[in-house]
């Protein structure tokens, strides 16, 4: 495929075969391919565009730099990892302490800049030394709740943030699309995400018409009477115009403060290399270095100017599983897209006008969609849970991860969700594998099969009690 950039008509180009799968390496019409990287923009935009907003950044310039960093990442990883990069959210709660202890825009950038630049490095070690480093730390076991953990950590932006704003407009979206998914054919159950969307953009309008305003939390969190479908900012927006750039600023103590963040960005890539893997069948172990490393250079180079850290997508991978379609010229048009939407502030605030309610009967699918992944690779690879040695430590981190659970190391840090269930999952599974007898690392089940009490008798090794159902 050279640099990933020809690819194969896939059948006739129109509709894919029931059942069949577009490689990464195919491609529908173009037309087709169009259509669906614009559901793959409309699927990160949301969080492409709140997550700047809270991190005090230009949206614009985010959906601008994740364009830029997609199109670094396919040419770097030669189109077979179809991935989008968009704004990292592991990053909110790091802008937040920053600024509260003084820091600016450019602090914040600044120290985020430098998290790109290890992330770089450890894509680096991860090439020169093979994808064994990776797997040796992230065995099966771990990296399936790392993709569990990472989908239904975004649980509660469904449940508190979207969900709340419109039920009913939340339900009825999940319902259509769900059905669409389900029970259309061919292209249109491939681009059934973004049929909800349109259906959920446009019930919410008719609702408006209807009944007038609703009593409900708006999207900063305030009980009001507003509309579900608020275009008002979309007739102040310009058509074109260029995002908000600036220069970074580095302090050690913002620096410090990010810098944790590494080991979920490690984590977020190398589960969703392993996940993409899995959907495809294309085992990614000697990509897995460069998707690292290229995830790294695109975040450095968009903090460098002055916009967001950027990451593989979980919303993205969430809609490949959807539609089985794992094309990276889709990736291309929605790179396409995400630059020319970087310079059109009025496309922005019409996506950003996509209604709470609407994104919580997406959301209540995707994000699922990828947790279920996780579990997935657990079953792919013969995961044994009932394994105590297996089952504390994923316990344990997932339920840290999905709670939004936090430890505050000091004032001025704290590890939560992602970053601080993938640390428990990691150190967990390793520390627990030294000191573990040697029956448990023989996958020994930690339940009663209904036969015996009593493990088998380990070659060499006494009997050794097994914990009772």
């Amino acid at each position: 495929m050279g640099l990933g950039v020809r690819w194969t008509v896939h059948g006739d180009g129109r509709t894919p075969a029931p059942g069949a799968v577009v490689r990464p390496d195919e491609r529908l019409s173009w037309p087709r391919t169009a259509g669906l990287g614009a559901q793959h923009v409309v699927a990160m935009f949301g969080a492409s565009f709140v997550a700047p907003i809270l991190m005090g950044l230009d949206p614009n310039l985010a959906i601008m730099m994740s364009g830029v960093s997609t199109v670094i990442f396919l040419l770097a990883t030669r189109g077979r990892v179809p991935s989008y990069l968009g704004c990292s959210l592991s990053f909110v709660g790091v802008a937040a302490v920053i600024r509260a202890q003084g820091g600016s825009s450019a602090t914040v950038t600044g120290a985020v800049f430098v998290v790109g630049a290890a992330l770089f490095l450890v894509g680096l070690a991860v090439q020169r030394f093979g994808a064994r480093i990776i797997h040796a730390a992230m065995p099966p076991v771990v990296t399936g709740a790392v993709v569990m953990l990472i989908g239904f950590n975004l649980a509660p932006v469904t449940a508190s943030t979207y969900w709340p704003q419109d039920q009913w407009v939340a339900l009825l979206t999940m319902l259509f699309t769900g059905l669409a998914v389900v029970c259309l054919r061919g292209f249109w159950s491939r681009v059934a995400i973004f049929l909800g969307l349109v259906f959920g953009y446009g019930i919410s309008w008719v609702l408006d018409l209807v009944f007038g305003k609703i009593h409900s939390v708006n999207g900063a969190g305030q009980v009001t009477d507003h509309w579900r479908l608020d275009l008002s900012g979309v007739g102040k927006a310009e058509w074109i115009g260029l995002p908000s750039f600036h220069a970074p600023s580095f302090q050690w103590s913002a620096i410090l403060v990010a810098l944790p963040v590494v080991i979920a960005l490690v984590a977020e890539n190398a589960g969703h290399v392993k996940a993409v893997g899995e959907m495809t069948g294309d085992p990614l172990d000697d990509k897995l270095g460069t998707a690292v490393s290229a995830d790294g250079v695109g975040s450095m180079l968009s903090t460098a100017l002055g916009g967001p850290p950027n990451t593989t997508y979980s919303e993205n991978i969430g809609v490949m599983a959807a539609t089985r379609v794992y094309s990276t010229a889709a990736y291309w048009a929605a790179a396409g897209f995400a630059l020319l939407f970087g310079l059109c502030p009025k496309f922005g605030a019409v996506v950003a006008a996509i209604p709470g309610g609407v994104l919580g009967g997406i959301t209540v699918i995707l994000y699922g969609m990828i947790g279920l992944l996780g579990a997935q690779i657990w079953v792919h690879n013969k995961v044994d849970l009932r394994n105590p040695l297996n089952l504390v430590p994923v316990a344990a981190g997932v339920i840290i991860g999905i709670g939004g659970v936090s430890l505050k190391i000091s004032d001025n840090f704290e590890l939560s969700g992602i970053a601080l269930g993938t640390i428990v999952v990691l150190s967990g599974y390793h520390v627990l594998r030294a000191l573990a007898p040697a029956h448990l690392k023989r996958q020994g089940p930690l339940l009663d099969e209904g036969t015996s009490a009593y493990d088998e008798k380990a070659p060499g090794g006494p009997e050794e009690p097994r914990a009772k159902a």
